[in-house]
């Protein structure tokens, strides 16, 4: 027993002394291939212009935006009153179109990031959205694009031919083309332009995302108000023109700042960099933990690795095994994996953490955009069967324009919490941001739940009002409408801006910091993943109340007359469902280990002569 035991140990003795050998015959090609190659990899200093380019950025999203949402804002009755397409069929296309646009973020996202940078990413989308406007516009102006005009009072309308339709869809896929490379890109190409390791820079970037979403809801509110009133009361022509007109222009200042900007080129695929460590994890998975990870770990990067140097960290620590080096793996003489699918770097490893580490929120997100998701929808129809009326006038405000609201509350707090809440709550905590990023969009998290709960109460005063009270009029293929005051959803609407002023800029912010740096555009298209997942979850959990209450004792939750449902159950419900997010955020918040990183683009742990190791610079992102 005494034999195999000693036996064993001169095993390990062997294998750690055979191991050590192979350290430091890395450390010593490591050494001379700093003394040769010298100077040569250099990264070329990058002058940051900051807020300077901001005025061609932020100028580009402003009429980027007017011009795709002043299109999209009313696109339905577009459908239905130009094309006479059914309001089933219209809603199909419109859905299929929003889901097929956010998530074609993550392929943008991917050639973006891969082959050929945001700079050129976004030019040529923002081309292809002017294109596709000016299409759809074409179907307005040129009577041979579009179905004749059917007269309200006949029961049968012709609907568009084949040839109508195909122009129609050649508007909405270059659309498609314009959003899946701007919605990832633009905010990450914004973020670009600041230095991010001086502090200046780094509030630079914060301030940033805070006021790109205030001209992004400014835009909105335009769109929705103006541009939409022109369509609907003066000339579709006219009405389609202006936002092609206004995605011209964006093309023109985008372009205008074109010396100025810093372009982050595309470093290759980053996805294969996560295969390799994951399927050399799974080739070394009998291997045993290191009990020392930073003396025991290959590390490498290529230089001009535009990604910032990442410390160890203990999390999902079945991955170190894939930067484990076996007397099997061979290294190039300068410093690299012979073959990366056999061996990966701690640098490697440590970018698929940060990505794992990131993914939950996702789920998150889903489940905090169903809130938002309800403001745009059922609170509509809460409006419609409400009392609109200005005042003791005849003016009654339109019940989609009620949404204006929930922007109009977004707006007037972001510049209240960036340039006072901020500053007070940097000096209370010391923190950049004030309050982390988790703690930013936990908060919001907090406040849907606050605003479902005011919905439901606000839609049972409604129902009781229309039902024990006089009506004051009838919506068609509704009912009666209810003498409450559509003043009564300011609130709701208000709370709705709020919470998603903070959780909204919170979860771009996050993604934008917390994903390796060639991998941001794919962070930012998750945003708009999780918008569209909201989307086809909300539509989902319609379909199975609206099945489910139909033999229900209560009655259906949700049919066409709210004032013979309980669509305040049904806020309830997703209240609920915010309370259990709220409650999963928390906890991978506490669980969750921020991205740590040094000052340069090349990570480097530094071996002393007493064979412990140090990592230095190391910096709280």
């Amino acid at each position: 027993m005494k034999a195999a035991e000693k036996e064993t140990a001169e095993k390990k003795e062997n294998g750690a002394l055979e191991l050590e050998k192979i350290y430091e015959n890395r450390t010593m090609e490591l050494e001379n291939v700093k003394k040769t190659v010298g100077n040569d990899h250099d990264e070329p200093k990058i002058n940051y212009r900051g807020w300077k380019a901001m005025p061609f950025i932020i100028g580009n999203e402003t009429f980027e935006k007017l011009g795709a949402v002043g299109t999209l804002a009313n696109l339905l009755i577009y459908l239905t009153s130009v094309f006479n397409m059914k309001n089933i069929t219209a809603a199909t296309i419109i859905n299929i179109f929003n889901g097929t646009a956010n998530f074609g973020t993550m392929i943008g996202a991917y050639l973006c990031d891969t082959y050929f940078g945001r700079y050129n990413t976004l030019g040529f989308a923002t081309v292809a959205s002017f294109l596709g406007l000016q299409a759809i516009q074409l179907t307005a102006a040129i009577p041979t694009l579009h179905p004749p005009h059917c007269a309200a009072e006949s029961s049968t309308c012709k609907g568009p031919t084949a040839g109508q339709m195909a122009f129609l869809l050649s508007g909405f896929g270059l659309m498609i083309i314009g959003a899946g490379g701007v919605r990832p890109c633009n905010l990450a190409f914004g973020a670009d332009q600041f230095n991010p390791n001086t502090e200046s820079g780094k509030r630079g970037i914060n301030s940033f995302f805070n006021w790109y979403f205030c001209t992004f809801t400014f835009a909105q509110m335009v769109s929705l108000t103006l541009i939409v009133y022109v369509q609907s009361n003066v000339s579709w022509a006219i009405g389609l023109a202006i936002p092609a007109l206004l995605m011209l222009i964006a093309c023109v200042v985008f372009f205008m700042g074109t010396k100025i900007y810093v372009r982050v080129p595309a470093t290759g695929s980053p996805m294969t960099s996560v295969a390799q460590v994951i399927v050399v994890a799974v080739k070394k998975r009998q291997l045993k933990q290191p009990d020392q990870p930073l003396l025991s770990l290959f590390n490498y990067i290529p230089p001009g690795s535009i990604n910032c140097k990442l410390r160890h960290t203990d999390q999902f620590r079945f991955l170190d095994k894939a930067a484990m080096l076996t007397p099997e793996d061979h290294i190039n003489p300068d410093g690299s994996a012979a073959n990366r699918w056999r061996l990966c770097s701690v640098q490697q490893v440590e970018e698929v953490k940060c990505v794992l580490r990131v993914i939950p929120t996702w789920f998150a997100a889903v489940i905090f955009h169903l809130m938002i998701n309800q403001q745009h929808t059922y609170a509509v129809f809460q409006a419609q069967q409400s009392n609109r009326r200005l005042g003791n006038t005849s003016f009654k405000i339109p019940a989609a324009s009620y949404v204006v609201f929930m922007m109009l509350s977004m707006t007037i707090w972001i510049p209240i919490y960036d340039r006072i809440f901020v500053p007070f709550l940097r000096r209370l905590t010391g923190k950049e941001g004030g309050i982390t990023l988790l703690q930013r969009m936990g908060i919001g998290i907090g406040i849907s739940i606050i605003t479902l709960l005011v919905s439901g109460v606000v839609e049972e005063h409604r129902r009781t009002t229309a039902l024990t009270k006089p009506t004051v009029g009838f919506q068609p293929r509704r009912g009666a409408v209810s003498s409450m005051s559509g003043m009564f959803l300011i609130p709701q609407f208000a709370l709705a801006g709020l919470a998603d002023a903070f959780t909204s800029i919170g979860l771009v912010e996050f993604y934008y910091k917390q994903f390796p740096e060639n991998m941001r555009s794919i962070g930012g298209s998750l945003f708009f993943c999780a918008l569209a997942g909201s989307s086809y979850l909300s539509s989902l959990l319609i379909t199975i109340v609206h099945q489910t209450t139909q033999g229900a004792a209560t009655g259906n939750w949700l049919p066409e007359d709210l004032n013979k449902g309980r669509l305040d159950y049904y806020y309830y419900m997703i209240a609920g469902l915010e309370v259990l997010n709220l409650g999963y955020f928390l906890a991978y918040a506490r669980w969750y280990e921020y991205k740590e990183t040094g000052t340069g683009s090349a990570t480097t742990i530094e071996f002393e002569a007493n064979g412990e190791a140090k990592q230095s610079d190391k910096t709280l992102v």
